[in-house]
């Protein structure tokens, strides 16, 4: 094989697989996750079930075909798999036996199945899905129903929650759970329909779920859910008090005698740090094991490679010790702790731990770093070192240069430190003076960090000095911070980019200061609208799956409503405060060379808000072009289309090389 590496080209997003939920087998000799692959001809993901053997340290395919076999869950025994697969459409639940023969399908819901939990003694599943009022889970799906191609149907819209990115327009459907016996094949269906519920966890003893209802009538204006216990035996619920706010994920300890579980708070909105909280069942007390921890639980990592990661928002070692992930300083770190509140990190460094599964005092865990996609590790807690298990991607490395990025600090707006990254173009030269495209990432509540980023390795190796940083409103960092954005959109977040912009200049002189290049999406493509209307420093700009104008967002949106009183802390009573915010209100300022891309099919940026932006720009003879991408939503640059994504990054591309 040559020594003579190539740059990474765009095609190369067919190289880089997917490594997902990690679990280990009960008797802890091997680990079953999934491997998602892009499929190039046939221009969609590919998900199957793969083996880590401890003793052969061999992987074995367990499942196969064209379809996503998802979210694998061993029996309490050990004896079959549990999983979700997409192979007769809607996903469905399938059980395989360890011992030999075909998966079966055991579920057959009218719209799938969404998340699932094994009874303690393997004989019955609960399981989560979608449901209209007047509709049950045995009711069986033809499959052999043909097309109605009759009339269009007239949709009657009474709630605000009506639609939703990538799903369009929503039937009048609801989150419900029931639990199938496995010998039998009968469904009971455990809660209320018309409202939503979430399949938690079931109990050691068997004899009582876990999960979360939101019960509120008028669903338009609720963002909460209680938590619930439910008895399974006298068939009874009792909520477990909380404050305001939602739960996303839990587990029993192995005894059986508390719950732990993730709660996201209201007091800062969808700004706010979630917590770990732990229900004692005994005494009924619920405690904070984390108050005193200033980071946010969870991965808000920002990224472009992962397919159907799925991060444990807790797990139990043993009876006392619990294990949970915390965004800090641009990493997913692991945490130790218990319900006195003693916690500690146990597992960090420059990476992005975005899945893990504790068994004694081993973890297996999915991990990226900023230079590696993602790959299967095991951890050893007592004496702090790790092993990588597969190697899917060390061929491809060994073909391709890659810039490994920079860290750097600057001090901003009210004595903060801002916290960012660069990477070099691949043929780098000291000597030489280099464009940059500098990157705002969405949210605002998201962060870029140290994991792969496949668009960011892109530009590098076309030359250019890349750079991104994570501006107050971005999380792994203190709740001041994240809250700070709030109210203040194109405020001091906007001089937290330019700040960046200047440390950079100042610190890097191979950056051409007559080249600059500015994009962004979502939240980042607001700031990129932002800033063009209030600067005319960069040379040219891509605006992605923007916001333009706060007033029509505020109906438009599939959260706009609730999203623009929660950000810009306005609704249309206050019309003044919402243009002040809307970069359409600043176009007359615009003279840098404008791209706007987005995907027709957004509802969460609808594609009205570029389309305003692109005719207000045209009709002052201002330097703009409009990319819409169709068959994609607001997600297109992370689950698109493989063909789609390739063309938004070819015209992402093409603007900085006509421009720069």
């Amino acid at each position: 094989m040559s020594d003579v590496k190539r740059a990474v080209t765009k095609e190369d997003i067919f190289n880089i697989q997917s490594i997902t939920d990690p679990k280990w087998s009960p008797d802890g000799k091997g680990i079953i996750f999934v491997k998602t692959n892009l499929e190039k001809d046939k221009d969609t993901y590919i998900s199957n079930l793969f083996y880590y053997d401890n003793t052969s340290e061999q992987v074995t395919q367990w499942t196969y075909g064209e379809q996503k076999d998802i979210q694998p869950i061993w029996s309490p025994k050990g004896d079959h798999l549990a999983f979700l697969s997409t192979r007769n459409k809607a996903s469905q639940l399938f059980v395989i036996p360890l011992a030999g023969g075909e998966a079966k399908q055991v579920t057959n819901c009218t719209n799938g199945v969404s998340e699932f939990e094994w009874s303690p003694d393997g004989k019955r599943i609960a399981f989560q899905g979608a449901l209209k009022p007047d509709e049950s889970f045995d009711r069986k799906a033809d499959e052999e129903q043909e097309p109605n191609e009759t009339k269009p149907e007239v949709k009657v819209i009474s709630r605000m929650k009506y639609k939703g990115d990538g799903a369009g327009i929503l039937s009048e459907e609801y989150e419900q759970i029931g639990i199938i016996d496995l010998e039998t094949e009968e469904i009971e269906h455990i809660t209320k329909p018309g409202h939503d519920y979430g399949l938690l966890a079931w109990s050691p003893d068997g004899k009582c779920l876990m999960y979360t209802a939101d019960e509120a009538e008028n669903k338009d204006f609720s963002f909460d859910s209680d938590l619930v216990l439910y008895d399974l035996e006298s068939k009874t619920s009792k909520i477990i008090e909380t404050d305001k706010g939602f739960v996303t994920d839990g587990e029993w300890s192995p005894d059986g005698k508390k719950f732990a579980f993730v709660f996201h708070g209201q007091v800062y909105k969808n700004a706010s740090h979630p917590d770990i909280l732990v229900y004692d069942k005994e005494s009924e007390e619920t405690l904070n094991a984390t108050k005193d921890l200033d980071f946010p639980v969870g991965d808000y990592m920002s990224g472009d490679i992962l397919q159907g990661a799925r991060m444990p928002g807790v797990q139990w070692g043993n009876e006392e010790t619990f294990y949970f992930p915390v965004s800090e300083y641009g990493n997913v770190a692991l945490y130790e702790g218990n319900d006195s509140g003693n916690i500690k990190q146990i597992w960090d460094g420059q990476q992005h731990i975005y899945g893990f599964d504790v068994r004694s005092d081993k973890v297996a865990a999915t991990v990226a770093t900023s230079t590696e996609p993602g790959e299967l590790y095991v951890y050893e807690l007592s004496q702090q070192e790790k092993q990588k298990l597969t190697k899917y991607h060390e061929e491809w490395l060994s073909q391709v240069k890659i810039s490994e990025p920079e860290e750097f600090v600057y001090r901003s707006v009210d004595s903060w430190d801002v916290h960012g990254w660069l990477m070099k173009p691949i043929e780098f030269d000291e000597t030489e003076r280099y464009p940059l495209i500098y990157q705002v990432h969405g949210g605002p509540h998201a962060m870029y960090g140290n994991t792969f980023f496949h668009e960011m390795q892109w530009l590098a190796s076309q030359g250019y000095v890349v750079a991104y940083i994570n501006p107050r409103g971005s999380h792994s960092y203190h709740q001041e911070f994240v809250d700070a954005v709030r109210g203040d959109y194109g405020g001091n977040d906007y001089m937290d980019v330019m700040n960046g912009l200047d440390h950079l200049l100042e610190k890097y002189e191979f950056i051409d200061e007559q080249r600059l290049g500015l994009t962004g999406g979502s939240y980042g493509g607001f700031m990129t609208n932002w800033i063009v209307g209030h600067t005319d420093r960069f040379k040219a700009a891509v605006t992605q799956r923007s916001i333009s104008n706060w007033i029509s967002f505020y109906g438009v949106s599939d959260i706009g409503y609730y999203f623009s009183e929660w950000q810009i802390q306005a609704d249309l009573r206050n019309i003044k405060k919402l243009w002040e915010h809307s970069p359409l209100a600043y176009v007359d300022e615009i003279e840098t060379p404008l791209l706007i891309i987005h995907s027709e099919q957004d509802l969460r940026c609808p594609i009205e808000q570029a389309e305003q932006l692109f005719i207000a720009l045209k009709r002052q003879e201002k330097d703009t072009e409009f990319v819409r991408i169709p068959e994609a939503d607001h997600n297109l640059s992370r689950t698109g289309k493989p063909s789609l994504r390739l063309e938004r990054l070819q015209h992402l591309l093409r603007w900085f090389e006509e421009k720069l």
